[in-house]
Formats: C-alpha cells, sequence, structure tokens
C-alpha cells in the first residue's frame, strides 16, 4: 500500500486508538469507495457524504467489544461494514476476517480494497447458509450490520453461538421491538450495549443461545 495523507474524515477516528498506518488503510478505503459508488452503487447515496460516521466509526466500535477475537466472521458484507473496517482496524494484532456477500460486484470491491491494504480478509461470494456450517467452533465473533431481523439473524448463527462464538449485531432504535420477537424463540445470553455514533441505535452482544421449541 502506498503512503499518503490521510483523508480529512479520518477525524472522526479521534476517539479510538488507532495507528496512522490503520488511518491511511481506511482512508483508501474511503477513496476506493466513493470511486466505486460512480459506477456500481455500493451503498446508499444518501450515505455518501457521512461515510467516516455513518459507515467506517460505525463498523469501527465493534472491535473494541471483542478485544481477544482473531477470528472474525462478518455476513452480509456488502461494501465491507463492519467486516473489512474491523479487517482493516484489527490488522496489527493479527485479526483474520472472512467476509460473506452473495453479490458479485460488492465481492469485486471487497477483495480489491483487500488486496490494496494487505489486510487478513478472505471473501467468500456465496449465500451464508452454505458459509456458516464450515464456521462452527471456528469463528470467535460473528457480526452482521443492516441484513436482517434479529430473529433471522439468530436462526442463521444458532449453530455459531452455541459453539461459542460471540454475536455482535448493531440495531436501530427497533432495538427492543427486535430482542422481544426474537425471545418468543430463543433463550440467550445478552448485553444490550450503547452506539457510539448514533443515541437511538444499540449493539446487541449475544454469547449463548437456545431454542425454545
Amino acid at each position: 500500500m502506498s503512503s499518503s495523507t490521510p483523508a480529512a474524515g479520518v477525524g472522526h477516528l479521534d476517539a479510538f486508538d488507532v495507528s496512522r498506518e490503520t488511518k491511511e488503510r481506511l482512508a483508501l478505503l474511503e477513496r476506493e469507495l466513493r470511486r466505486w459508488q460512480a459506477i456500481k452503487n455500493l451503498v446508499g447515496p444518501g450515505t455518501l457524504d457521512h461515510i467516516w460516521d455513518r459507515h467506517i466509526v460505525d463498523s469501527l466500535q465493534l472491535l473494541d467489544l471483542a478485544p481477544d477475537a482473531k477470528t472474525w466472521l462478518d455476513l452480509g458484507s456488502g461494501a465491507g461494514f463492519p467486516g473489512l473496517v474491523l479487517a482493516i482496524a484489527g490488522f496489527e494484532r493479527g485479526l483474520k476476517v472472512d467476509l460473506v456477500e452473495s453479490n458479485s460486484r460488492k465481492c469485486a470491491f471487497l477483495r480489491q480494497i483487500a488486496r490494496l491494504t494487505g489486510v487478513h480478509a478472505t471473501v467468500h461470494e456465496a449465500r451464508l447458509e452454505a458459509v456458516i456450517p464450515g464456521f462452527v467452533g471456528k469463528a470467535d465473533v460473528v457480526s452482521a450490520r443492516a441484513l436482517a431481523s434479529l430473529s433471522q439473524l439468530l436462526d442463521w448463527t444458532a449453530p455459531l453461538l452455541k459453539a461459542g462464538t460471540m454475536g455482535l449485531f448493531p440495531k436501530g432504535r427497533d432495538a427492543e421491538i427486535e430482542l422481544t420477537e426474537a425471545r418468543k424463540s430463543w433463550t440467550f445470553d445478552i448485553e444490550i450495549l450503547p452506539s457510539r455514533t448514533d443515541s437511538e441505535a444499540r449493539i446487541l452482544r449475544i454469547t449463548s443461545i437456545e431454542s425454545r421449541s
């Protein structure tokens, strides 16, 4: 990766303990996303002017919630949020992230950024149902951002959570409603944590699960 002055947007990272090299890699991610967005439409156009707070920092905050994680599985990675940001921010501590995405153009973007930054990120162009079984007992953390309801996420990730994987699921203002619905089918240990980027959002940290049926 060529060294360059980090973009002005890296000021959003002041609250995080990240190296200059990490800032440079995240600035590269931002530049490439803007370049690809004009052709591939990777993120919602309305969020493009808020890449740092809406996408990068919102993703980065998950890293501190699993400080000992070495292997991370990110479902529905899209344009790399949170998985690619976590691979970049966790690179210096040896974090390896597997990104699962079924959209081919988004996978092409993920592979390009992984190549340019040199981080430990493996892209799986597949449906997550086909990938999850291979990570049971092998992933320290599983995450999914803006992918599905909590009930659906738990249906998908239950084999991982039962095997000791931690679930980190960012949710918006409807987090309590989703929790109420999910508890109809599952019992689980959960911490409801505040988001550092949105006062109405929450991060759900789930560490065990059992079916009610």
